[in-house]
């Protein structure tokens, strides 16, 4: 009864009136000639430049700053922007909301993200329904299912402690047709309860971390069961492999649809039936960088976006924290669609960590969810018992948030051993960022636990 009570408060926010003629508009222009959908996005984003600079607190500061050195260059042009970095946007995340907004009456969103970095993000109504609305057309429609179906997620949520071993796992929201699953009681003896589930509430289709539905499937093959056919599986916040996509396709006996995007949307892309990403036009602008240099479409580096959708927290050339590529704009896709490609989406492969009863535990960031004062933080398995958390505190950092970061570790994955240790920066790698989740975890150890 509370899922559901809730659940009718966020399709108040999701859903309207005016949602069904923004899904028709999307999925026309999913097939716009490619001029047309170019000179449709670049009228909008001189719309979110000029009221950046002009009613977004941070920008306009930043624009009178370069005015009173002088500097004449227009607002107005893209390339005049400076790139923006999470840190900038989590120290006073207010500032970017424009100031006709009132956050009161606005959507707050809190998230780590994949980096462990704490984010306040706000939306106004109107972003929320354009948000669910494209979310309906490009992660539903597309696949030939909608809001209206009975479905099922694999979530981040803590629905039972982890230490219950008795179903339910789950909460039926019956306002959105959802059946919200926890992703913490994987274990391979308890997910043919959730197996169960899914086929007694009729569920149409799925969506949940690659990990989870990866995990599910597995047990289906095991169990040789055949009562599960699904419309579409989508997989959400993790990269799908092409060893999990061919498991989950056979166990659901459907097609796995791979998705991108973040909780700052900035960009959005869904898999369309010829396996390209397509990205959204109306989310964002999509650019490529090494460092501070823009690369061309084709080649591989920091992903930095800029917000078409929200224009009440606008995010100008917003690195986002992942690595990826743009397909040439002169190639278009067999599906008929003009949407621009994402060519590849690499750097938020976060390894899944095991425990004792071999459940797979595939994201933690929610551990870092509850405004808890770190910069950043990477979780090492070192083995089934003993996780290592580095770092780096803000400066209001007490004994008793490190304590919540170990009650949050053992919530999900049971009674282990947690060690924190404050550094000034998370180790990087090559690339210059750092893994979120580390198992250190041999690969043979690891195939026995999910026997």
């Amino acid at each position: 009864m509370a899922a559901t009570a809730h659940g009718y408060y966020l399709r108040s926010w999701r859903f309207g009136k005016e949602t069904e003629e923004i899904v028709k508009a999307a999925l026309a222009r999913d097939r716009w000639a490619p001029d047309k959908l170019k000179a449709w996005q670049a009228e909008r984003l001189g719309y979110v430049l000029q009221r950046a600079a002009t009613k977004v607190p941070y920008y306009r500061e930043y624009w009178a700053a370069r005015r009173h050195r002088g500097d004449q260059s227009s607002w107005e042009i893209l390339e005049n922007w400076p790139i923006l970095d999470k840190d900038q946007l989590r120290a006073n995340p207010q500032a970017f909301v424009a100031e006709d907004c009132h956050i009161t009456q606005m959507y707050h969103e809190h998230t780590s993200g994949t980096s462990g970095k704490s984010l306040n993000l706000w939306w106004s109504r109107n972003t929320v329904r354009a948000w669910y609305a494209l979310s309906e057309a490009r992660w539903r429609q597309w696949y030939g299912v909608s809001r209206h179906d009975r479905w099922a997620i694999l979530g981040g949520q803590l629905v039972t402690p982890v230490e219950q071993r008795r179903p339910p796992f789950w909460v039926w929201n019956q306002a959105l047709h959802q059946l919200y699953m926890s992703s913490y009681h994987l274990a391979p003896q308890l997910i043919p309860y959730y197996l169960d589930a899914i086929n007694r509430y009729g569920c149409k289709f799925l969506l949940g971390y690659t990990s989870s539905l990866y995990a599910l499937a597995q047990e289906v093959e095991r169990l040789g069961r055949t009562d599960l056919k699904m419309s579409v599986v989508i997989a959400n916040a993790e990269p799908l492999f092409d060893y999990q996509r061919k498991v989950i396709e056979k166990a659901f006996q459907c097609p796995v649809r791979e998705t991108y995007g973040m909780a700052e949307i900035v960009a959005a892309a869904s898999e369309c039936e010829e396996g390209q990403l397509h990205l959204w036009p109306e989310i964002g602008v999509v650019e490529v960088f090494q460092g501070e240099n823009k690369l061309e479409d084709g080649m591989s580096g920091d992903l930095v976006c800029t917000s078409l959708l929200n224009d009440d927290m606008p995010l100008i050339r917003y690195r986002v924290g992942d690595c990826g590529s743009l397909q040439k704009h002169n190639e278009l896709c067999d599906c008929g669609r003009t949407l621009p490609i994402l060519g590849s989406v690499e750097g938020r492969v976060d390894d899944v960590l095991y425990t004792l009863d071999g459940r797979c535990i595939g994201r933690l960031d929610p551990v870092f969810k509850e405004d808890l004062p770190v910069r950043e933080a990477q979780i090492t398995q070192e083995s089934l018992d003993q996780i290592q958390v580095t770092y780096v505190p803000a400066s209001d950092f007490t004994p008793k948030a490190g304590q919540a970061i170990i009650d949050g570790l053992r919530a999900r994955m049971g009674p282990i051993n947690v060690t924190l240790t404050e550094v000034a920066e998370v180790p990087r790698g090559a690339n210059g960022k750092f893994r979120a989740v580390v198992c250190k975890i041999p690969k043979e150890q690891r195939q026995l636990l999910q026997r």
